[in-house]
């Protein structure tokens, strides 16, 4: 039986937010990561969060992508799922790359910073090993307008 079968494993959903990194201090075509603080783990990550019952995993994702960041995103490619072991009990938490569109941040008790990084920069903030990985997938995407897309 795969973690997905398991009717204990909590489902979440998120995305690497990104957006073009600002001129002109960015060399073309260079972007920002965003990754959010959630001062309950005093830990830094990409937005995510767990599924409302029925809800599906892409409009999850940036359904919590927007009450984290208060961002909206456009989606792209699938990334990575990763699995892991949280309370004792597996998780599942599907990823997308996401371009940030509109909006601006607010804190909240669940989240209370956001940081617009470098992927390099952004893979050396955050806490879990297994997100930097989420980094590499998503530079391995060719994004719009960004990273050698033509």
């Amino acid at each position: 039986m795969s973690p997905a079968d398991d009717d204990t494993t909590v489902r979440a959903a998120g995305c690497v937010l990104w957006r073009p990194a600002p001129a002109p201090q960015a060399a073309p075509r260079a972007l920002e990561l965003c990754l959010v603080h959630r001062p309950k783990y005093d830990d830094w990550s990409h937005p995510k969060g767990k599924l409302k019952p029925g809800e599906a995993p892409l409009a999850g994702a940036l359904r919590e992508v927007a009450e984290e960041t208060g961002y909206a995103a456009e989606p792209g490619a699938e990334l990575p799922t990763v699995r892991y072991l949280a309370n004792g009990r597996p998780k599942e938490v599907r990823y997308w790359a996401a371009a940030a569109t509109t909006g601006a941040f607010a804190p909240s008790d669940e989240v209370d910073r956001i940081l617009w990084l470098t992927p390099e920069a952004a893979r050396t903030r955050l806490t879990q090993p297994r997100d930097r990985t989420l980094v590499d997938a998503l530079l391995a995407t060719r994004l719009p307008g960004a990273l050698g897309e033509s």
